[in-house]
């Protein structure tokens, strides 16, 4: 770069076309959630059905992700741009220094760098030094540079030495400048898509190569804005948050999503922007992951000859295929499944006056980890936080997923007008087997911290005038974790219910955290996990002389609120139209009156 370039460039340009792509992120997120809010919510409750208003949806949803894209690349090249400019501005100040200090001597700068300097004030040896033009060297050049300089300080000019030193600045000012257009002209013309309208698995993983090329290139931009505190409070995190310019939560939203998605504290929508981002990512990833892998061969059997006769066995080509691909096909298939569910959900918006999703946590990490919200709870009047049990994964999130959703709608009915939040939390690596893994309780000790600073993140984020209630839900296993988490720490909660308990580390409600009778419990016929539990996470009391242990919530001795049950088994507690179901809306709705109990 030239000096002439530099001098007329204005790094304010380039913040301003920052801001520019900023607005036009944000206008693509405005259009995303409006289709998904209100054109896909409103096609399915006019009714429409049929070939056409399935290909009608589909066409609208690859629109979404099409806003979607343009939301998130622009968050990317609006980071770039005020990235340069901040780069850019810093050899501009250097430069612009070192112009003023040589206008104020008087020197001239000339076109190629060089300063021209007078003749001496006053004579030596009974002569004026004459002046001169130099010529400086910069910092990439140490030996030149100084030799350079002692000869100017020689020089009996006493003019030289400084005009030198000034024109030392500007080489290493034109050269900064150099290097910083260098560095950001291929990630800049890198940013841009594909010419055509489909957003493919391959757009989503070039995102994440932008991001990546972006956020080392910016590193002395990004180091201005400071970091959230490691392992922080969920109270740190948001004033942390709150302490960042707009630019800069933008900025490290675009550049960090999946550490912003995972910060307790911090809004909903934040988050949810933030893991939204990583979903795609992942989804694009692993879609090109799967893509990859051949097919199995299509002679997967063969015949051998044995004593008994030819016998019909697995081809060596088949078996190949089964060593080199077939458990990274059925992960890579898994994964995918459980991010289209949530996928699915965020276009279930509208849907039976379904409110918007929030996506509050996701990862592929282990069995994988999701939060998905119904509704946001920084500002719901009620919140429900379903905490499932053994088999909980990003593969079957989605009939937590469902279950939250069939909460909501009757919570929703029962709350009088009153705004209601149905939280999905797989915030921990559950037990993967019910006879293998759940007797263990290290699955539960293990996640429950996570759910206590979850927990208290909802009450940091919440934006709504006046204490939010909060109901957390434990099914199976998840109950263990609810009662690991009051036993480790303060459980930030108003009402806790249990529903198919094997037990919650303690032998009684009043452990639990909550106010005195607001813990419930349900008990379906033929759920057998409660019994056979008890032997593992039962709490236990001592009753004058005697230590009773295997105490579980069904029992009368813990000191629970026995609700009427009228499904079966252990998994319908959340069937639609039941007395199961209504209870559980009647206690987050806070509706005490309304829960039918046990007699």
């Amino acid at each position: 770069m030239d000096l002439k370039t530099l001098k007329s460039l204005k790094p304010a340009e380039y913040e301003s076309a920052a801001d520019g792509y900023r607005a036009l992120a944000d206008m693509a997120q405005a259009a995303k959630d409006q289709l998904e809010g209100g054109v896909i919510g409103g096609m399915r409750k006019a009714g429409l059905e049929g070939e056409a208003f399935d290909a009608a949806l589909g066409e609208v949803r690859e629109l979404g992700k099409n806003f979607q894209y343009t939301q998130v690349e622009c968050g990317v090249i609006s980071t770039a741009l005020n990235a340069f400019a901040f780069d850019i501005a810093a050899a501009k100040r250097k430069l612009e220094s070192a112009l003023a200090e040589a206008e104020s001597r008087k020197f001239t700068v000339n076109d190629d760098g060089t300063v021209t300097y007078p003749a001496g004030p006053g004579k030596v040896d009974g002569e004026t030094p004459g002046g001169g033009t130099t010529r400086g060297y910069g910092d990439d050049s140490p030996q030149a540079r100084d030799v350079g300089r002692q000869a100017a300080y020689q020089y009996p000019n006493p003019y030289a030495g400084p005009a030198y030193d000034i024109a030392v600045r500007i080489t290493n000012a034109l050269a900064e400048a150099t290097a910083t257009d260098e560095k950001w002209a291929p990630k800049l013309r890198a940013l841009k898509a594909d010419d055509d309208l489909t957003v493919s698995a391959r757009d989503w993983t070039d995102t994440t190569a932008d991001t990546s090329g972006v956020r080392d290139a910016a590193g002395t931009y990004l180091a201005t804005i400071e970091g959230p505190p490691k392992d922080a409070s969920p109270a740190r995190n948001a004033e942390w948050w709150r302490g960042l310019t707009d630019e800069q939560q933008n900025a490290y939203i675009a550049m960090n999503p999946a550490s912003v998605g995972a910060l307790d504290g911090i809004p909903a929508t934040a988050r949810d922007e933030a893991n939204r981002t990583v979903l795609a990512q992942k989804h694009g990833e692993y879609q090109l992951a799967l893509n990859a892998i051949p097919p199995a061969p299509e002679n997967k059997h063969t015949w051998i000859n044995t004593a008994r006769g030819p016998v019909r066995v697995y081809s060596d080509e088949y078996m190949d295929w089964v060593r080199k691909y077939e458990k990274e096909e059925e992960r890579l298939t898994r994964g995918l499944k459980g991010m289209e569910r949530i996928e699915e959900r965020f276009d279930d918006t509208g849907t039976k006056g379904m409110p918007e999703a929030y996506l509050l946590g996701f990862s592929t990490e282990g069995d994988g980890r999701a939060i998905i919200a119904n509704g946001n709870p920084d500002t719901a009047d009620h919140t429900a936080v379903f905490v499932p049990g053994t088999g909980a994964s990003l593969e079957k999130v989605g009939g937590d997923i469902s279950r939250m959703t069939t909460l909501w709608e009757a919570a929703n009915d029962a709350g009088n007008g009153d705004s209601v939040a149905t939280i999905t939390w797989i915030g921990y690596d559950a037990p993967d087997h019910p006879a293998k893994d759940a007797p263990f309780s290290h699955y539960a000790n293990n996640g429950a911290p996570a759910l206590n600073r979850f927990l208290d993140g909802l009450d940091t984020s919440r934006t709504a005038e006046g204490p939010g209630h909060t109901t957390v839900i434990g099914h199976s296993y998840g109950s263990t974790l609810i009662g690991s988490a009051a036993r480790q720490g303060d459980l930030n909660a108003d009402d806790l219910i249990f529903a198919g308990s094997p037990g919650v580390q303690v032998g009684s409600a009043e452990e639990l955290d909550v106010p005195k009778g607001r813990v419930w419990n349900q008990e379906a016929p033929g759920d057998w996990v409660p019994d056979i539990g008890r032997y593992g996470h039962g709490g236990g009391q001592q009753i004058g002389h005697q230590v009773i242990t295997g105490i579980i919530p069904s029992d009368s001795l813990f000191g629970a609120n026995q609700m009427t049950t009228d499904t079966n088994g252990h998994s319908n507690y959340w069937k639609a139209d039941t007395r199961s179901l209504d209870n559980q809306a009647e206690v987050v709705t806070g509706n005490y009156g309304n829960v039918k109990l046990d007699d």
